[in-house]
């Protein structure tokens, strides 16, 4: 059965920090990338960072140096640490694993 299950969104002010996390079945998960997408209300569906089996790393310039991916192989879930929240920030942040898996979001609110 294929699962991707985001935690870990909520209420934080400006300034502040959150951890995002998606647990995905390993039949998905294994030796694929993972990532993290956003879409804010009105706006398109956004690439926000990503991660590939071996830990490669790439990230929006918008979110380049404060926010940080990362991935536990053994447990199948990938991570986003996310710092010095804006209010731009604010948005439904999806889990994207593979070539098509998605989560089913996790609302972030930043408060100025």
């Amino acid at each position: 059965q294929v699962q991707v299950v985001e935690s870990g969104g909520g209420l934080v002010q400006a300034g502040g920090s959150l951890r995002l996390s998606c647990a995905a079945s390993a039949i998905i998960a294994r030796n694929n990338a993972m990532g993290w997408y956003r879409q804010a209300p009105g706006k398109q569906r956004e690439f926000v960072a990503g991660i590939t089996s071996g830990g490669t790393t790439n990230y929006a310039d918008s979110v380049k140096d404060r926010f940080t991916i990362s991935r536990d192989n053994a447990k199948n879930t990938v991570y986003l640490q996310m710092d010095s929240l804006k209010p731009e920030d604010t948005a439904v942040y999806y889990c994207h694993v593979g070539i098509g898996s998605w989560g089913q979001g996790t609302q972030v609110t930043v408060s100025s």
